[in-house]
């Protein structure tokens, strides 16, 4: 008996995504590494720490293949390309891989209501919103650098910066979360 309750194109582009999340994972742990060969440990703590929510996605995703009948392809991944030049470099790398992640989240979104998987479609809502706080928190970064000078930023402000990331919550206040009392 067959209980494989995901069709071809939906455990494919399931598939994919845990790719790509598996991709983003190694993204943020080489950029990671790179801070702190530059001596940023606060922003390397940071990228660290998102390497691993990362390869926990990639898990959710593959649990859910596995847990629905579907078949789990691992296949190999693609480094994740040059070293960030700057600061600035290595966070606007991040938000273009987050956009370019959250993308592909909407296509699987699309697929599950076109072929009406509801079980898939309400599974990838947790990905939506978690997109939306990790490219909230990467504009927010953004900002913060571009305050300090952005590609200038001198080392006073990077020093404070890496400081501020090495505490600094792994989750952004999403604008649905925001009331008149708490802004």
């Amino acid at each position: 008996m067959d209980t494989n309750r995901l069709s071809k194109t939906l455990a494919k582009a399931l598939n994919d995504q845990m790719t790509n999340e598996a991709h983003n994972a190694q993204i943020y742990l080489a950029y990671a590494s790179w801070a702190n060969e530059k001596g940023y440990d606060g922003i390397s703590n940071f990228l660290f720490r998102h390497s691993n929510e990362e390869r926990n996605h990639m898990m959710k995703i593959l649990e859910y293949i596995l847990k629905r009948g579907g078949k789990v392809v691992v296949t190999a991944i693609p480094g994740p390309g040059a070293d960030p030049v700057s600061v600035n470099d290595c966070f606007e790398k991040i938000f273009k891989s987050e956009v370019e992640n959250t993308t592909s989240i909407y296509e699987i979104v699309n697929m599950s209501m076109a072929e009406k998987d509801w079980a898939t479609w309400n599974f990838m809502q947790w990905f939506v919103k978690e997109q939306t706080e990790e490219e909230t928190l990467a504009m927010d970064l953004l900002s913060k650098i571009k305050v300090a000078g952005g590609e200038k930023a001198g080392h006073d402000a990077l020093y404070t910066l890496d400081r501020d990331l090495a505490i600094t919550p792994d989750d952004a206040v999403l604008a649905q979360d925001v009331t008149v009392e708490k802004p």
